[in-house]
C-alpha cells in the first residue's frame, strides 16, 4: 500500500493576485513547520492545492492532527493519487466511495491541466455513470444528486496525476501565518483576550503576549499558570510566540493611593496599555491587542473604551467588541482555551475593586487623575519588573524558555540594529 497523500486546499490566497506567491510561500512554509518530526517525502503545488506526500513510517492521524491548526488551510483531504486515465480514475473513485454509506451522491472534477482529452464536465459523468453501476450491482438504492449530494467524489486532474478523494475535512481556514504585521496582546487569563488573539492570528497577524498578574495571590493562586497554559495553547498557530509578565500589584497599589476609588479600574488599564506600548515598541510591534466585548463589564462601555484608548499612541485592536459572551465562550471551547481560562487564579483587577466604577468617564477625568502620580516611572516600574517566556513549536511539541528581561531587551537592540 503506498504512503497517504494529503490534498491541502487553501483558503482565500485565490484573492490576492500580485501577492499571492508571498501567502503561498507562507503557507508552504506553515505546513513544512507544523508537520516537523513526521516523515514526508515532499510538499508540492500542483494547481490551485499543495499536496502533502507522507513517508514511511508517518502517522497520518498525528499529520491530519497537526494540519487542523494550520491557518490558511480552507480543507484537506487523504486522497489516492492515480495515472491521468480514465479507466483508473472510475476504478480509484469506487475504492474510495465505495466503504462509504449514502443515499446520493455527484462528482465533482477538476481539469487544471487543459491538455487532459477529457474535459471536467465529461469526466463527472463518465465517472458518475461507473459508479452508479457499480452501486445498482451491488442492489444500494442511491441516486444521481447534483445539488447537495449526501456524498461527493472529487476528482483533480494535475499535470503530473490525478487525486481522488471523498471526505474532505474542514481547516482553520484565514491567512497564513507571520503574513499581517506583528500585534502586542494583552493575556488577561480569562476567556476573552484568548479567543481575540486567536481572530487576529487567523488573519495572519503574529501576536507575541503581555500578561499583568498579581503578587498577593495565595499559593498555586496565581495567574502564571493560567498566562503560560494559554500561550502554549496558542502558539501552535504562529509556532513561536514571546510572553511578557509583568508584576502589577505594587502599581496597583500607588494608583489606589492617589486617584479617586471610582476610577481605579480604568487608570490600572490605562497604566496596562501604557505598558504594553512600551514593550511592545521594543518587540516592534504596530499595535495593541485586547479581548473588551462593548458593554460586557463597567470598563468596556464605550465612553471608558475611548477614554482608556487616549492613553496609547498606538492603535488598539478589539476583534470581540461586537460579540457576546456565548460565543467567544464557544470559540474558547473550539481552539481549547476554553478549560485554561476556566481555572481558578488571582486576577490583579479586581484587586482594590470599587463599589460603583465609572460608567461614563472621559479622557480628562483620567488624565486629571493621572497628574498625581509619576506615570512614566510607573511605565518603568512595570517594564524592568518583567520578566519574558518564550516558546517555541517544533516537532509537535513545546519548548518553553524563561530569558531575563535585561538579556532580552540586549538581544532585541542588537537584532534591531
Amino acid at each position: 500500500m503506498s504512503n497517504p497523500i494529503i490534498v491541502v486546499h487553501y483558503h482565500e490566497l485565490w484573492l490576492k493576485g500580485r501577492n499571492r506567491r508571498f501567502f503561498l510561500r507562507k503557507l508552504h512554509t506553515a505546513l513544512r513547520i507544523a508537520l516537523q518530526g513526521i516523515p514526508v517525502e515532499r510538499i508540492e503545488q500542483p494547481g490551485d492545492r499543495m499536496v502533502v506526500w507522507l513517508g514511511n513510517g508517518a502517522s497520518l492521524e498525528e499529520a491530519t492532527a497537526r494540519l487542523d491548526r494550520v491557518m490558511g488551510v480552507a480543507f484537506y483531504a487523504v486522497a489516492r493519487a492515480v495515472a491521468r486515465d480514465m479507466e483508473e480514475l472510475c476504478k480509484t473513485a469506487w475504492e474510495e466511495m465505495a466503504p462509504l454509506r449514502f443515499e446520493s451522491f455527484a462528482v465533482r472534477a477538476k481539469r487544471s491541466d487543459k491538455r487532459f482529452p477529457t474535459t471536467s464536465l465529461e469526466a463527472e459523468v463518465i465517472i458518475g455513470r461507473y459508479l452508479l453501476e457499480q452501486l445498482r450491482a451491488q442492489n444500494r438504492n442511491v441516486r444521481v444528486r447534483l445539488n447537495q449530494p449526501e456524498m461527493t467524489c472529487y476528482v483533480e486532474i494535475t499535470k503530473s496525476m490525478a487525486l481522488v478523494y471523498a471526505r474532505k475535512v474542514p481547516g482553520a481556514g484565514g491567512l497564513p501565518p507571520n503574513t499581517a504585521g506583528r500585534m502586542m496582546c494583552l493575556l488577561s487569563g480569562g476567556y476573552d483576550s484568548a479567543v481575540a488573539a486567536y481572530h487576529m492570528m487567523k488573519r495572519g497577524a503574529h501576536l507575541s503576549f503581555v500578561h499583568f498578574y498579581g503578587t498577593g495571590a495565595k499559593a498555586g493562586e496565581s495567574s502564571l499558570h493560567v498566562a503560560s497554559g494559554l500561550a502554549r495553547k496558542l502558539v501552535p498557530y504562529q509556532f513561536h510566540a514571546k510572553l511578557y509578565r509583568v508584576p502589577f500589584e505594587a502599581i496597583q497599589r500607588e494608583i489606589v493611593r492617589y486617584a479617586p476609588e471610582d476610577l481605579r479600574v480604568l487608570l490600572y488599564r490605562r497604566m496596562m496599555l501604557r505598558i504594553a506600548e512600551a514593550l511592545a515598541k521594543r518587540d516592534r510591534s504596530l499595535a495593541l491587542l485586547t479581548g473588551d466585548s462593548l458593554g460586557q463589564v463597567a470598563s468596556q462601555t464605550l465612553r471608558n473604551l475611548i477614554a482608556v484608548d487616549a492613553a496609547s499612541r498606538l492603535v488598539v485592536f478589539r476583534p470581540l467588541i461586537g460579540t457576546d459572551k456565548m460565543e467567544i465562550l464557544a470559540t474558547a471551547k473550539k481552539i481549547g482555551t476554553y478549560d485554561i481560562s476556566s481555572e481558578p487564579f488571582h486576577d490583579c483587577c479586581p484587586v482594590f475593586l470599587p463599589k460603583n466604577p465609572a460608567l461614563y468617564a472621559s479622557a480628562e477625568d483620567l488624565a486629571e487623575a493621572e497628574a498625581k502620580f509619576d506615570v512614566g516611572a510607573l511605565v518603568a516600574q512595570g517594564v524592568r519588573g518583567a520578566t519574558l517566556m518564550r516558546y517555541e513549536y517544533k516537532g509537535g511539541g513545546i519548548t518553553e524558555v524563561e530569558t531575563p528581561m535585561r538579556r532580552a531587551l540586549a538581544q532585541e537592540r542588537k537584532a534591531i540594529a
